[in-house]
């Protein structure tokens, strides 16, 4: 073999060995990564809010003595329940009823001037005609009578006061409800010179949850009403779960009855109040509770797992598989959680295909094969780990 031939030999040989040591390499390379995803729907959920709130009697009325008097004995069992109308307390009706005998007295007094007075007016009306009194004996006759008749009426209120004075002996509920600690004890003097408290009478069944919202944060709530993106429920339609000190759900919904058409100056708050029923007496007023208020509907919301959003310093985010197969990052806005899923307002649009498990794998920009997202298959905190398989027996 010449030397030329020779060479060319040996350089097709050198190339078919490099083509051979570099088709192996590029099957090497890895495949895309192998990701589990959801479909993100839109969907329309409600719009709830996580807030503190503090329980309130539907009614407290203030007992207290209305007369002057010395209290001679407390009828009820405090901290008991009490109806209206229920006595509670009885004051010293002595000189009430002295009183009530004065006034009497003086009624029957006045009817009887008033009775000679009619008749002496009734003598002179008829003897007039016949010229045998004078006018001026017929107009005293007359004004006599009218001023008779005028203090008939004057006694009879002062009767009706002193009978209604000594009604007061006897202290009654104004509502019922709970009955409080009385705040004097028997042989106390009351109502001299002021209108002292005994005690005070509760309804809390139902009971008020006063709580307050930012005027930011509702003026925000209605823009978006505005926009269509959320619609809020009116009062009487805004409901309320409370939570008990034990974490759970209280048995019965409140519903909101009251919001103020103004904002507080000094907290930059607007006052907000719903009804609670409290048939069992469970909660009691004067205490702080936490509730989840249903403030309406949003529109064009997605609920996405827990495992797929992820946070920096820009906010909340999720990993997307394109439509060119290849992960894309997109910002969104969360408003809270709703069953252990993230609630998404902004940042998706129906149809994305959002990475739940294998986002470890996957780089922005990078290509990603995906599979449908199946709860169930995900890693249970605390599970087992399996066993390596063992190693293959060495051949011979």
């Amino acid at each position: 073999m010449t030397a030329p031939l020779r060479l060319l030999a040996l350089t097709c040989a050198a190339t078919i060995s490099l083509a051979a040591c570099k088709k192996p390499q590029e099957q090497a390379a890895p495949p895309p990564p192998e990701v589990g995803v959801v479909e993100a729907k839109p969907q329309t959920l409600p719009l709830q809010r996580e807030l503190v709130g503090r329980l309130s009697p539907y009614r407290s009325a203030d007992v207290r003595a209305r007369v002057a008097g010395v209290l001679q004995k407390r009828v009820y069992e405090e901290g008991s329940n009490v109806k209206e109308g229920q006595e509670l307390f009885l004051i010293d009706p002595a000189q009430l009823r002295a009183a009530l005998n004065e006034a009497e007295g003086a009624l029957a007094s006045a009817r009887a001037t008033l009775a000679n007075a009619r008749a002496t007016a009734t003598r002179a009306r008829s003897l007039a005609p016949q010229k045998y009194v004078s006018q001026s004996d017929l107009d005293n006759a007359v004004a006599a009578e009218r001023s008779a008749a005028a203090a008939v009426q004057q006694a009879e209120a002062a009767v009706a006061n002193a009978r209604i004075n000594l009604g007061y002996a006897r202290v009654t509920s104004p509502i019922t409800g709970l009955a409080g600690k009385a705040q004097v004890t028997e042989g106390a003097l009351v109502g001299q010179g002021d209108v002292t408290l005994l005690t005070t009478v509760d309804q809390i069944d139902p009971l008020y949850v006063n709580f307050s919202m930012t005027a930011d944060e509702l003026s925000a709530l209605r823009a978006a009403q505005d926009k269509g993106t959320l619609a809020l429920a009116g009062d009487g339609k805004t409901t309320v779960q409370v939570n008990l000190p034990d974490g759970s759900a209280y048995a019965h919904e409140g519903t909101l009855d009251f919001s103020s058409p103004t904002v507080d100056p000094a907290t930059g708050a607007v006052s907000l109040r719903a009804v609670l029923p409290n048939p069992d007496r469970i909660l009691l007023p004067g205490s702080f509770v936490s509730f989840k208020a249903n403030l309406g509907a949003r529109n064009n919301a997605f609920l996405l797992p827990q495992q797929a959003v992820q946070r920096d310093t820009r906010g909340g985010y999720v990993m997307v598989v394109g439509a060119d197969g290849k992960v894309v990052r997109k910002d969104v806005v969360l408003d809270g959680q709703q069953s252990g899923s993230w609630l998404v307002s902004s940042g998706l649009a129906g149809g994305d295909k959002v990475i739940v498990s294998g986002l470890q794998k996957v780089k922005e920009g990078a290509p990603a094969t995906t599979k449908p997202w199946q709860p169930q298959a995900a890693a249970q905190p605390g599970a087992p780990a399996q066993a390596p398989a063992p190693a293959p027996a060495k051949k011979d």
